[in-house]
């Protein structure tokens, strides 16, 4: 591997990303006291990566567009 070239592009060369799920889901899931469902906790995890790549605002301003669009469809309904 050319690890000068790849370090100089600012990427990572080493595998302690992948092998240290801390920093994405342990830190934020085993909070004292915390207990987790599979749908909150899918939740949870998929907003903490969304963060961590960056795509947090996106995500968000998506979901909201969503939500507000149920709730206009539900009125509309009515």
């Amino acid at each position: 591997m050319r690890y000068a070239a790849v370090a100089a592009e600012g990427l990572p060369i080493g595998s302690g990303v992948v092998e240290a799920p801390k920093t994405l889901a342990s830190t934020r899931m085993k909070r004292s006291g915390m207990r987790w469902g599979h749908e909150g906790g899918q939740a949870i995890l998929t907003l903490r990566s969304r963060q961590q790549s960056g795509e947090f605002d996106v995500t968000w301003d998506r979901l909201h567009r969503d939500r507000v669009g149920r709730v206009e469809m539900l009125r509309e309904a009515a």
